[in-house]
Formats: structure tokens, C-alpha cells, sequence
């Protein structure tokens, strides 16, 4: 079984798009198990996974290609809360997407997906989720 990460932000579409990237692999019905990971930065209410839009559109797409999935959460810095979980899953692969952004804006406010593509060992699967 090939187990796929999918950190996913507040952005339906990315989410989507991660989701639907997932879901396209080859076999993903029978061979591939996706944890959808939503990391809060901030948290005053206690949300849940299960209470992000986000996470609710990846939910479908996964489902409606009968591909297994769990879900999971944390708090913290995504980029390095992303990192860790991969590798206390032992995940075989990140499926990130990220959004446009010139070079400047990289350098001012940082890419979470970059910073995962860099500081991960492991494979990363990049889905555009926005043109």
C-alpha cells in the first residue's frame, strides 16, 4: 500500500486539486491510502478536522474515487508540522499544491510548500491548485 500525505490549508481548490492529483494514480482505488493532514495555526474555538471546508472537498474527491483515507490534525508551523508527520507516518510520498507568487513575494512571505519540497527526504507530488 502506498501511503500519500496530503497537508491540506484552508483553500478548497488546492485541497481539490491535491485530492483529485491523489486520486489519479495509478490504482489509487486498491493501493494507495491518503492521510489528509489540516495543521491550525490558530485555534481559538477548537475546531476540528472534520469542521475545515477544505478537508470536507478532498473528503469527496477521495471518496468518489473509492480511494481509503484518513484524517488527522495538529497545531504549529505547517511547513515543519508537515516534515515531522511524514516522517512519523513513514510516508511514501507529500502531495502539496501551492499558489503563484513572484520571486519577491517567496522572499518576503516565505512558501510552505517550498520549504516542504526542501526540507523533506521524502518524494513530493506538486498539484497545481490555482492558475
Amino acid at each position: 500500500m502506498y501511503h500519500v500525505l496530503v497537508p491540506v490549508d484552508q483553500n478548497e481548490k488546492r485541497a481539490i486539486a491535491q485530492a483529485e492529483a491523489v486520486a489519479d494514480l495509478p490504482a489509487a482505488s486498491t493501493e494507495v491510502k491518503v492521510t489528509l493532514f489540516h495543521i491550525f495555526t490558530e485555534n481559538p474555538s477548537g475546531a476540528s478536522v472534520n469542521q475545515v471546508g477544505s478537508v470536507r472537498r478532498a473528503r469527496e474527491v477521495l471518496e468518489n474515487g473509492d480511494v481509503e483515507y484518513t484524517l488527522d490534525e495538529e497545531s504549529g508551523k505547517p511547513a515543519a508540522e508537515v516534515v515531522e508527520r511524514a516522517e512519523e507516518l513513514d510516508v511514501d510520498c507529500i502531495c502539496v499544491a501551492g499558489r503563484k507568487r513572484s520571486p519577491t513575494g517567496k522572499a518576503l512571505f516565505g512558501s510552505v510548500s517550498q520549504t516542504i519540497m526542501l526540507d523533506s527526504h521524502r518524494p513530493v507530488l506538486f498539484a497545481h491548485g490555482e492558475n
